[in-house]
């Protein structure tokens, strides 16, 4: 089963209908052999998971058939996909208000992200389209509601593992899937030059190239805090879980050809290992340098003048694929630079149709620049929220290094990802992976902060039913609830 005008990228070795079972039983081989009796999450974490499974791969509509012919546009929305994300949303929403002060402590230590929240309901009042713009301000609360479940958990930590573990085992392998034998759903071809292209579960490259890369990040954190743990219960078979999970998600890196998750993908490793060094764990001062120097290398060398260069080493045209022109073009179609086009909706009406008649009909509904989508949508104030964002994020992902650098070296790797992202990729958006985990990694380092213990006693309550010795990363002694 091979798509016209495509080259098989393997071969054969059996047939789609046994190559799904033999994929679904390595699937339920990964979930037995990652199970953990010792671990106990709420049963509301699969509330994120199915959230996720949508977010990363593709919407219902679209698995159903049923979804609008015209998938660029962004007016056109399946009432099939509104309820599914409201079904979703109430769900969440209901675990929140079941979880009470937590959830509250949580959104109160989280100042940038409630500001910017706000921001965004308030720029729907100029937004042209504001019965639209509402609409998917609404949807977007879905993705802070999902995070809240995850770091409401009584266990934090074990409710990420769970979480990644049920998402990867079913997107990775699917895809994998979907490109060797299935290429009329796992393949197709870019709208911009027809060249063939993977998507996997997912409708494009860059999707597939991003929910990969959060993914990978988290699978790489379990494979590396597993190698460190020798005395952990059961660690051979969790060990080869999450290293199967990874050399799929590796493969994929590969497969997707998408240059920005691939070169994340290292910034996010080098950051994870380096950080593992005894040196550096010993100074946490010189995780600001290192950290600092790996994203305005990588940002301010794409931005002034090094893009050629980069995309030269990536395989990439001089202008970044055609990004810069993008920008030149848009940056001037902005309706108000301080406070934007409103809430996702610059993408709406006449704009569309003026870009797409720019770029020789090319269908397009991104900056391929979360920085720059971000100033078309909320202008100057929306850039400065998120950036706030970013920093504060960054910050609270240091000191939680300090406190656990294992985790902590996780945290950094998603904030320092979405920073260096944004640069040629738009993910600062709903529904987007890259948003939801670096949502999620500042809202997991709330409290850290140095000085804080009162906001992270508000966020996650006095630890109870046991306490446990560990020791911070200049080898004092502390200690820390195991339960909370």
């Amino acid at each position: 089963m091979q798509q016209a005008g495509s080259k098989p990228l393997f071969k054969d070795s059996m047939s789609p209908p046994l190559a799904v079972l033999a994929y679904a039983c390595g699937i339920a081989v990964l979930f037995f052999l990652d199970r953990d009796s010792s671990v106990h999450t709420s049963k509301a974490l699969w509330v994120p998971v199915i959230w996720l499974w949508i977010v990363g791969s593709r919407a219902v509509s679209v698995w159903l058939g049923i979804a609008p012919v015209d998938t660029t546009n962004v007016q056109l929305d399946s009432p099939v996909d509104r309820f599914v994300y409201l079904v979703l949303l109430v769900a969440g929403l209901i675990v929140l208000v079941r979880r009470g002060g937590k959830a509250i402590g949580v959104l109160q230590a989280n100042w940038p992200i409630l500001s910017y929240g706000a921001f965004c309901l308030v720029s729907v009042v100029w937004s042209d389209f504001p019965g639209v713009a509402l609409k998917r301000w609404i949807k977007a609360t879905g993705d802070l509601v999902m995070v809240l479940i995850i770091t409401t958990d009584a266990d934090r930590k074990g409710a990420l593992k769970r979480v990644l573990s049920r998402v990867g085992f079913i997107l990775l392998p699917t895809s994998v899937l979907f490109i060797k034998y299935f290429p009329n759903l796992g393949r197709g071809f870019s709208p911009w030059d027809g060249t063939p292209w993977n998507t996997g579960v997912t409708t494009n490259k860059n999707l597939l190239g991003v929910i990969v890369l959060v993914l990978a990040l988290g699978t790489l954190w379990r494979v590396l805090t597993l190698v460190r743990s020798k005395g952990q219960r059961n660690r051979g078979r969790h060990l080869l879980a999450q290293a199967t999970a990874l050399s799929f998600a590796v493969a994929l890196l590969v497969l997707a050809n998408s240059a920005t998750s691939r070169a994340c993908f290292v910034l996010g490793t080098v950051l994870m290992l380096a950080t593992s060094l005894p040196a550096i764990r010993r100074r946490p001062r010189a995780v600001h340098a290192l950290v600092l120097m790996m994203v305005l290398t990588a940002g301010l060398t794409m931005l002034f003048g090094g893009g050629a260069g980069i995309a030269h080493a990536l395989r990439r045209k001089a202008d970044l694929t055609g990004r810069t022109e993008i920008w030149d073009v848009l940056i001037p179609m902005a309706p108000n630079p301080v406070v934007g086009a409103g809430f996702e909706s610059f993408w709406l009406g006449p704009r569309v149709d003026k870009v797409r008649n720019t770029f020789l009909g090319n269908p397009m509904n991104e900056a391929h620049n979360g920085y720059l989508e971000v100033y078309l949508n909320l202008g100057w104030i929306g850039v400065v929220l998120i950036a706030w964002i970013v920093i504060s994020g960054y910050r609270r992902a240091a000191a939680t290094f300090s406190r656990d650098p294992a985790f902590g070296s996780l945290l950094l790797s998603y904030v320092a990802t979405a920073a260096v992202y944004n640069v040629t990729e738009a993910g600062f958006r709903m529904l987007c992976p890259n948003w939801i985990f670096l949502l999620f990694a500042v809202v997991a380092a709330s409290g850290t902060v140095s000085g804080s213990k009162d906001v992270a006693l508000r966020c996650f309550g006095p630890p109870t039913h046991s306490v446990a010795r560990s020791f911070r990363a200049d080898g004092a002694p502390w200690l820390r609830g195991t339960r909370v």
